[in-house]
């Protein structure tokens, strides 16, 4: 098993780009998307080459491989470009005997935790890999487009060995084994 994890794209095609050909090497088994794929949002400044259609055309290219989770700038409108599934607040997934809850962030997240072992989110654009205790952890693959805290446009990749943080380049910045 191997998934690409990726969050807030926030409707930049130039990233969304940088994402595809990063997915393209990477070769996984599905792309799951943390939300915030077509909007920028009021709070951030427009992101790289600004353009929601052409970044609906990129992911809709890739459907067949896509599962994604709702961000809190994604609205019925953005279902309606896109030919996948946007609109879960969560999905599970399983790894080496963990169970995995993958959110958008802004719901479920540290201060409102779901029961599992891993939680992972997008939302907060930093990349994030913290115990929480009790053999729980948090994790976040930062953002595509927007990221802060000082952290570069990134995205994560699951297998059942563990979790490797990269930027789009491809280049593995963090890993964490399971």
């Amino acid at each position: 098993m191997k998934i690409m994890i990726a969050s807030d794209i926030h409707g930049s095609a130039k990233y969304c780009g940088e994402l595809m050909k990063a997915f393209s090497g990477e070769k996984p088994d599905r792309l799951l998307l943390l939300g915030d794929l077509l909007y920028h949002g009021p709070r951030n400044a427009l992101p790289g080459k600004y353009d929601t259609k052409e970044v609906a055309g990129m992911l809709n290219g890739i459907k067949e491989s896509v599962l994604c989770v709702r961000g809190n700038c994604d609205c019925e409108v953005d279902q309606m470009m896109l030919d996948f599934p946007i609109m879960a607040e969560y999905c599970l997934l399983f790894a080496k005997n963990k169970v995995i809850f993958a959110t958008h962030g802004h719901v479920f997240n540290k201060s409102n935790r779901p029961e599992a072992d891993i939680l992972l989110h997008g939302h907060t654009h930093i990349p994030a890999w913290e115990d929480l205790g009790g053999g729980r952890l948090y994790v976040n693959p930062g953002s595509v487009s927007i990221p802060k805290g000082g952290s570069v446009h990134s995205y994560m990749v699951l297998t059942d060995e563990g979790m490797f943080w990269k930027n789009l380049a491809g280049e593995i910045y963090h890993t964490k084994s399971f």
